[in-house]
């Protein structure tokens, strides 16, 4: 099997467990995600969506804060579980309205810029690209936070890299985009349903 159709596969295997992390809030993922994103850089690399490149190379530098921000909120969790306040592994922030608006307008501002970039570089879908790059990007900083509406920037996010992917024919990373946006929906609710406020 051709090296490229193995990183496909190994991203899929992991990329599932990441997920399976992510839904449960467990500090695993961040370490998944390193060797996930990297696997993808590779894999991408190769079908020359640079976007899509570049953004699980950021994947895998975020993954470093992410695990930090975690590892803090967790602790603050338990110190507030011991003063009486309701156990629970996951712990949520409340977005503010001015993350959510410079959040579109980073996304609507990059998403223009960096096409027009990835158009001249020879980018083959280099829109829908860039568009899911930076909805991607501000959707794991907010995962970072812990903000719960993270995952419906996922569910939008997922489903158009599975559309990218198919059209590339990248079909096990379709598949994997797939399986990310319906789990994307349980997530959702799983956080919101099994979740405590810190903040």
């Amino acid at each position: 099997m051709e090296i490229d159709k193995l990183l496909e596969i190994f991203t899929l295997v992991t990329g599932v467990f990441y997920l399976f992390f992510e839904i449960k809030q467990k500090n695993a993922m961040w370490v998944l995600g390193i060797l996930s994103g990297m696997a993808a850089v590779v894999v991408f690399l190769q079908q020359k969506l640079y976007a899509s490149m570049g953004l699980n190379l950021y994947y895998s530098c975020v993954s470093v804060w992410g695990l930090y921000s975690w590892i803090r909120d967790s602790k603050k969790l338990k110190e507030s579980a011991g003063s009486g306040s309701v156990a629970s592994d996951i712990h949520l922030r409340k977005i503010s309205l001015k993350a959510i608006i410079i959040s579109a307008l980073v996304l609507v501002v990059g998403t223009f810029a960096f096409s027009a970039l990835l158009t001249r570089i020879g980018d083959p879908a280099s829109t829908m690209d860039s568009g899911v790059t930076i909805l991607s990007a501000i959707a794991t900083v907010w995962l970072a936070r812990a903000y719960p509406s993270q995952w419906i920037l996922w569910i939008i996010a997922d489903l158009l890299s599975a559309v990218m992917c198919f059209n590339a024919g990248i079909y096990w990373m379709c598949a994997l985009y797939a399986f990310y946006s319906i789990s994307a929906v349980y997530g959702y609710f799983h956080w919101r349903s099994k979740g405590v406020y810190i903040e």
